[in-house]
């Protein structure tokens, strides 16, 4: 991580969030901050939205579960991970967790390399997820370009000569890929396609970019639609 992660820490038992807190901070890849109990927790995510919350669950007056649940039902902390750090460890108690919306669940007495491996796991799954659905909310977005773009040129057709084919010189490995971004497809759904590097993708989409004078793949594929480049 090239910024340091923003973790906040719920536990009602002092010597356990001081210690907790300097040995994650210690790794250089954490800041830690602190709440003794749910409430204060709450105001604390009002302020700042950590990346994750480390959570204890024995805690008065608004125990671990309760505090879950009212992230869960907010619209803002939905997605926000959480782990669950108590003296709980029956199976049952970690169901009700799971069900409660959890990411992970780690028992006290734990070894603190143990919790620093689940927080950094737990982590990357959500930039995972987060990437994919950025992805994938991108590729919808350039389909129904595409979609757009061959209604347009479709109806201009009957209306205006169809330009001839411009001379642009491409590789058997470019026209390949310039095919499959026409049909709305990501760089790794390329690569795969192709038996090839998501590397490679990049680089042929950069020299499609580079000799068709286009900088996004929706100018591209407009442009190679309209100079049949590809169909």
């Amino acid at each position: 991580m090239s910024e340091k992660a923003k973790l906040l820490l719920v536990d009602d038992e002092p010597g356990v969030r001081e210690s907790v807190q300097a040995y994650l901070e210690d790794s250089g890849e954490f800041k830690v901050q602190l709440a003794s109990n749910a409430n204060e927790a709450w105001e604390s995510i009002q302020r700042e939205t950590p990346d994750l919350v480390i959570s204890d669950i024995m805690m008065p007056q608004v125990d671990g579960y309760q505090f879950l649940k009212k992230l869960r039902e907010d619209d803002r902390f939905k997605a926000l991970p959480v782990v669950f750090l108590t003296a709980r460890g029956m199976t049952s108690d970690r169901i009700q967790g799971y069900k409660a919306g959890c990411d992970a669940y780690v028992s006290k007495p734990f070894d603190p390399e143990e919790l620093e491996a689940v927080v950094r796991n737990v982590l990357k799954r959500r930039q995972e997820t987060v990437a994919a659905s950025g992805e994938a909310a991108q590729l919808a977005e350039i389909v129904q370009d595409i979609k757009a773009i061959k209604e347009q040129l479709g109806q201009s057709s009957h209306l205006v000569p169809t330009p001839s084919p411009i001379k642009i010189e491409l590789t058997p490995r470019e026209q390949s890929v310039l095919d499959l971004v026409a049909e709305g497809l990501m760089n790794k759904e390329i690569a795969g396609r192709l038996d090839t590097s998501v590397r490679n993708v990049e680089k042929y989409v950069s020299r499609l970019f580079s000799k068709t004078g286009t900088n996004s793949r929706t100018e591209l594929v407009r442009f190679a639609l309209k100079h049949g480049l590809t169909t």
